[in-house]
């Protein structure tokens, strides 16, 4: 077998760095809600695929505003996240998981339906902003702007939450929630309003994914069911819950996958699925998540 050249492995590195940015802009929001509220959310690429065509509708109407209609999109279906964990999702939170799941996969129905009725069947796309339409060569590799300002953008994000979550009263209150949540009741805070924050916040993650991919792939119905498999094999790998776990394994799924795409395509999954059993079997938590984490 012939060997890549560097600029093939630069170009499935970037790649692979871009998907695996993406998805954990996902899958944070995924783990967060579990960590907290101890939900299943087989609906979250629900939210993905709204963050999509709603970034395509503002964009629309915008008129080609890029970064607004990025920003609208995520705020809208955090939004409507919102309102759907007020008056659908707060109603399952100690229910059983196979219950949960029920839910969830009713919701992700409902979306698929909703969606194809308002926005059709039919391929839809943004056109990526001018100024990052041009790529960085670097030697042989080269660098699409678009993937560097992903990138960027999701650890800066990383970041941001980790810090939040580490070093803010509200951070503390929400780390609180996922080990004792009737003691911070007793102590006076509104758990229900936190939850509703967490969960609104993980639909803003998801959604703020799915508008970033719209000029990357085309925006049909289908995107939540393509991307919801990826999610939780990241957060099996990584440990449901762990935020930096989450963020382990979606790096370690982006690369694997990526490159294996690079040298075998054919087994490209099967090699991240592999990933998946063999810490199922050896550590069933996770790489950096909890022992009996319900």
């Amino acid at each position: 077998m012939e060997l890549p050249s560097l600029s093939a492995i630069g170009a499935q590195a970037v790649s692979g760095l871009t998907t695996a940015m993406l998805l954990f802009l996902v899958a944070s929001g995924l783990s967060l809600i579990f960590g907290v509220l101890r939900l299943l959310n087989f609906a979250h690429g629900s939210f993905y695929m709204l963050g999509a065509y709603f970034a395509w509708q503002f964009n629309t109407w915008l008129q080609g505003s890029f970064w607004l209609s990025v920003l609208f999109a995520a705020i809208a279906t955090g939004v409507l996240g919102a309102l759907l964990e007020r008056v659908l999702f707060r109603k399952f939170y100690d229910r059983p998981e196979l219950m949960q799941l029920l839910f969830t996969y009713s919701i992700v129905l409902i979306v698929s339906d909703v969606v194809k009725y308002i926005w059709g069947t039919q391929q839809l796309g943004i056109r990526r902003p001018e100024m990052l339409s041009h790529s960085f060569k670097f030697g042989e590799i080269v660098l699409p702007s678009y993937n560097l300002v992903i990138i960027v953008i999701s650890l800066a994000i990383a970041v941001g939450i980790w810090l939040l979550l580490q070093g803010t009263r509200l951070g503390k209150m929400v780390r609180a929630a996922a080990f004792d949540r009737e003691m911070l009741s007793m102590l006076g805070v509104d758990v229900r309003m936190l939850y509703l924050l967490v969960f609104s916040a993980g639909c803003f993650l998801a959604g703020l994914a799915g508008a970033l991919v719209a000029p990357m792939s085309a925006v049909v119905p289908g995107m939540d069911a393509d991307i919801i498999i990826s999610l939780f094999i990241i957060v099996v790998i990584g440990g449901l819950g762990s935020f930096w776990g989450t963020f382990l394994g979606s790096i370690i799924y982006g690369m694997v996958f990526s490159f294996g795409i690079l040298f075998i395509p054919q087994f490209s999954l099967f090699a991240v699925a592999l990933i998946m059993v063999v810490i199922l079997i050896v550590k069933p938590e996770g790489l950096l998540g909890r022992e009996n984490t319900r």
